[in-house]
């Protein structure tokens, strides 16, 4: 029952990972979600890393039937995100929650460095995909009837033609083999607007497409080659 279930935050990127590791903690009932819990640039309002606005944030919340708590960043640094993030955990739990769930995959670094900054306000951390094949995975969100739309691809792996794409079957089936069907390593993030998790399907139009290089300096003796990342594509996402 809920009421013996471990009080938790789930840490909500808005995409289909996020999507589908709330779906299976929902089906397991083991946790008790107490809220959603996502990293905002305070700057352009916008989900950090996967450049959707606030707005579509919010009605995403809603239609999941799950309190949203927004963290906000500005100057982008791991001191003030860390800083930010204990500020909410530890406010979290005074209403006593002790678990915060994660979408992660894949990344052993990443794991390592939140089990750590938890450890330190006596908080655990939760992997509900963790390790799961990746191909699998995906063709079984597909097959639930998740949808989501590409918000964000590194030009690294995925050019302009992969942003504002629809994730589906083809969309799997043509991603390049250096790809991680589930854009494991950055190669693209995602915006879900539709699935089991949620109680209605979200209208979302497509915008611009933007493209944002990133800033390093380089100097005489040492240039980008062509496999590192060079920037961003951003498909911007209207509310209807």
């Amino acid at each position: 029952m809920v009421s013996q279930s471990k009080k938790a935050i789930f840490c909500w990127s808005g995409g289909k990972d996020s999507a589908y590791a709330l779906h299976l903690v929902q089906q397991e009932n083991k946790y008790e979600i107490v809220f959603l819990l996502t990293t905002l640039n305070e700057q352009f309002k916008r989900i950090s890393m996967h450049g959707v606005r606030e707005e579509l944030l919010d009605v995403q919340a809603d239609a999941l039937n799950i309190p949203l708590v927004k963290v906000w960043v500005k100057e982008g640094t791991n001191n003030e995100y860390e800083r930010q993030m204990k500020k909410a955990l530890e406010q979290a739990q005074t209403q006593g929650v002790t678990h915060v769930i994660f979408g992660d995959i894949f990344l052993e670094d990443l794991r390592k460095y939140r089990e750590e900054n938890l450890k330190q306000i006596n908080m655990h951390a939760v992997f509900p995909l963790w390790k799961k094949n990746t191909t699998e995975l995906i063709q079984h969100f597909i097959q639930l009837k998740f949808k989501t739309i590409t918000c964000c691809t590194n030009d690294q792996y995925l050019g302009e033609e992969w942003v504002g794409k629809e994730v589906n079957e083809e969309f799997v089936k043509s991603l390049p083999s250096a790809v991680d069907p589930c854009g494991e390593n950055g190669e693209y993030h995602t915006f879900c607007y539709a699935g089991p998790i949620f109680r209605t399907t979200l209208s979302v139009e497509k915008g611009e497409k933007i493209y944002r290089p990133l800033e390093i300096k380089v100097t005489d003796d040492c240039s980008l080659s062509a496999s590192q990342t060079k920037g961003f594509w951003f498909c911007d996402l209207i509310k209807e």
